[in-house]
């Protein structure tokens, strides 16, 4: 039988800033279901790689494709509505807006409801579509567990409850694959198991595909089915996670054992 199409697919992916080399003929793919871990240490070239399969950036060569579907050329907005959701590792919250308003910000492309419908919103057709996308949102809440907060100004929560608040809004794009910039980012461990179980409950109970960034070695091991390691743009490792971090190639990298050598400059994220 043979082995399902990934839902992911990035084929010697290279990008450059002027001279300076974020990324060198990267190739990876994500199976549908699976967590995937991007790591490697600062300046590797991660966000750049995310950055490019959301349509941030736009690579300079090579291609990337979305359940086969060449993605490359799509803006952030025509991918979000094919399914790709994503958090940032800067929170990109409205501060002065509600939890509930800044994930119901997270669904907007999913609204159908047209000029017409909109003026006559009192008569049944916007309404019950705005109904419906708040159910869903209210779920959501419910989720990842911030019903107390939900009418709370996003900016006068915890850095902790404002990264699962991102979370919740990056899902409410009801994605097929979520991109995660650092989600355990300045969280305190009691936040990292909680973010980390909600990471594992979405992919197993939501069927959502994960693509993580993630510095802690501790969620990368726990958590992800694959890792790939990045070092100065390139990928030097792919593979299970306990292989991965045995690698020789792995271990100087993050520990700084590599011979000396002109390196490319750093990532430009």
């Amino acid at each position: 039988m043979a082995e399902e199409a990934p839902i992911l697919a990035a084929e010697h992916v290279s990008l450059r800033f002027g001279g300076v080399r974020a990324l060198t003929d990267v190739s990876f793919s994500v199976r549908r279901g699976e967590i995937f871990s991007i790591i490697g240490p600062n300046g590797a070239g991660k966000t750049s790689m995310v950055n490019c399969v959301s349509g941030r950036y736009r690579p300079t060569e090579g291609r990337v494709l979305f359940e086969g579907q060449d993605i490359t050329r799509l803006g952030p907005n025509r991918r979000a509505s094919l399914g790709i959701g994503r958090t940032f590792q800067n929170l990109a919250l409205f501060g002065h807006m509600s939890v509930l308003d800044n994930i119901m910000v997270g669904r907007h492309h999913l609204l159908k409801t047209g000029l017409l419908r909109g003026m006559l919103y009192w008569f049944g057709g916007a309404q019950k579509e705005e109904l419906e996308h708040r159910r869903e949102v209210e779920e959501i809440i419910d989720f990842l567990e911030i019903q107390h907060v939900r009418k709370a100004p996003a900016g006068t929560l915890p850095y902790g409850l404002r990264k699962r608040v991102e979370l919740a809004r990056a899902v409410a794009v009801r994605p097929r694959l979520i991109l995660l910039d650092e989600p355990m980012a300045g969280m305190n461990l009691e936040e990292k198991e909680d973010m980390a179980r909600f990471i594992v409950d979405l992919n197993e109970e939501w069927g959502m595909t994960v693509l993580m960034i993630e510095h802690d070695m501790g969620v990368v091991m726990d958590i992800s089915h694959r890792v790939m390691v990045l070092d100065f743009g390139r990928r030097i490792a792919e593979g299970q996670p306990e292989e991965v971090l045995a690698d020789p190639h792995v271990r100087r990298a993050y520990l700084g054992e590599a011979d000396e050598v002109t390196q490319p400059a750093e990532e430009v994220v």
